[in-house]
């Protein structure tokens, strides 16, 4: 299965916008987190596997995106058969994020792309993706320390994640491992004040 670049990923949610637009269903917003969201709002060049939905927007506001609704789910795994994507290549993976409370501001930092008249998919800013991608090296390391490099943060914003992430987890063995990690990344004075 081949990674999501950012023309793949511009194809994938073009066919699905097109697929649910045929389905005469509800048009749908999806709240984006992670590698696609990077790609497509050109703040680091890379690939990706899927697209990360963090939670739907509706008239009322965020919901939980789990379950996605049905029309949804099958017009996705339409796309994956025509595009060669993994049965998963749309997930709602991050949507504990969404239920245990977003960063101040996010919903006013959304970065909107319409695909179509059934489909708009908001992808999450830079500031946020600070939040999430710090919370994630923390707790898993890899490619998410280095997506969170390439974002460039200062020392401010790193505080600000930092004190989010530890709304996520209060614990204190994750509250020295956040403090580990941003003096390894040569954030010692950030990493003082939490």
């Amino acid at each position: 299965m081949e990674q999501f670049s950012k023309k793949k990923l511009d194809d994938a949610l073009s066919l699905l916008a097109h697929r649910i637009q045929v389905t005469g269903k509800t048009p749908l917003e999806l709240v984006v987190c992670g590698g696609s969201a990077l790609i497509a709002t050109n703040l680091i060049e890379r690939t990706t596997k899927d697209v990360d939905i963090i939670a739907l927007h509706g008239p009322a506001g965020f919901i939980d995106p789990d379950p996605l609704p049905d029309y949804l789910v099958e017009s996705a795994s339409y796309v994956a058969r025509i595009l060669n994507l993994p049965v998963d290549w749309i997930n709602t993976g991050p949507a504990d994020l969404f239920r245990m409370g977003l960063p101040v501001g996010f919903a006013q930092r959304l970065v909107k792309r319409v695909y179509g008249p059934s489909l708009a998919v908001l992808f999450i800013s830079r500031i946020d993706q600070i939040h999430f991608k710090l919370y994630a090296a923390v707790d898993r390391g890899g490619y998410h320390i280095d997506d969170l490099l390439q974002l460039v943060p200062s020392e401010e914003e790193l505080v600000k994640a930092a004190k989010w992430s530890q709304t996520h987890d209060v614990s204190q063995p994750y509250t020295e491992l956040l403090k580990s990690l941003l003096s390894q990344l040569g954030y010692e004075h950030a990493a003082s004040k939490i």
